[in-house]
């Protein structure tokens, strides 16, 4: 632990050489210091490029408790665990854990290497029924994420969950699921989906997908709303990582929205992605 705290300080004397490593968690100017991080960090070495900006979000509330959310560039979104008496305080507690997490996402642990990926995958055994044999083979779960962690040598563990995010909602909406029965190996289905991002287009996409769901189980919307909400608030208050819970709820809405203004939604357009698109690529 000791080791760990010296490195995070390390880490802060590059990135923000003008803050005192001691007090940087103490400091209640937290916000403009997480924004001052990965202003930096851009700076230094380009990260995320395309998203320049930590974004944060207060759930609307007549009072207290409140709840706040940020997003780091490149996606990863936490929120205040504590119990917060201020829209203010919220944005603080919020702030505070980004930036811990940002810190850490510092640390060379936190890079996929060759000792991370034996290390990751042989985790993974343990906790399946799989074998070390299944690594070789990509067509396993095992092997998929074998074969996920090799794609993305050299990133960071918040680069990579957004990859990770990504199939985390496609085995969630019952998109993989569809992908194997088209006889998609699982590398092309990596492959394909290593080139998006999760943007406006996929989750309209996956809101469809929920759509024709609920009209063939009605009802099941609002279930699944329900216990995205309670996941993402369990999340929260555990202080994990928060963007796979946020996004199905994210997703939810826009079908239930979708349902309630247009009742007759059309199908996906054909620039949107698609099994047929997949298909097309095997």
């Amino acid at each position: 632990m000791d080791r760990t705290l010296e490195s995070l300080r390390h880490i802060i004397a590059q990135v923000l050489p003008h803050r005192d490593p001691a007090l940087v968690f103490k400091d209640l100017n937290v916000v403009s210091m997480l924004q001052e991080f990965w202003e930096s960090k851009q700076q230094q070495r380009a990260a995320f490029p395309s998203e320049g900006v930590v974004v944060y979000e207060s759930l609307p509330s007549p009072g207290p408790p409140f709840v706040s959310y940020v997003t780091l560039p490149g996606g990863s979104c936490f929120g205040n665990f504590q119990c917060c008496l201020s829209r203010a305080e919220a944005r603080r507690d919020a702030a505070k854990v980004a930036l811990i997490n940002s810190l850490f996402n510092e640390l060379p642990s936190r890079r996929i290497t060759k000792e991370f990926i034996v290390e990751s995958v042989q985790e993974a055994v343990a906790s399946t029924s799989g074998t070390l044999d299944d690594a070789d083979d990509p067509s396993t779960s095992i092997g998929a994420y074998h074969y996920m962690l090799e794609s993305n040598m050299g990133k960071t563990m918040l680069e990579f969950q957004e990859l990770m995010t990504i199939f985390q909602l496609l085995h969630w909406n019952g998109s993989l699921k569809a992908l194997r029965e088209t006889k998609c190996s699982r590398q092309e289905v990596i492959s394909y989906y290593s080139q998006y991002s999760l943007d406006e287009k996929m989750r309209s996409h996956m809101a469809l997908d929920w759509i024709m769901k609920e009209r063939e189980s009605p009802g099941i919307l609002s279930q699944e709303l329900r216990m995205a909400l309670r996941e993402l608030e369990e999340a929260r208050k555990a202080g994990q990582e928060l963007r796979f819970y946020k996004e199905k709820k994210e997703i939810l809405s826009l079908a239930l929205t979708q349902i309630y203004s247009d009742p007759d939604t059309s199908s996906p357009s054909d620039d949107q992605l698609s099994l047929t698109a997949l298909c097309g690529y095997h």
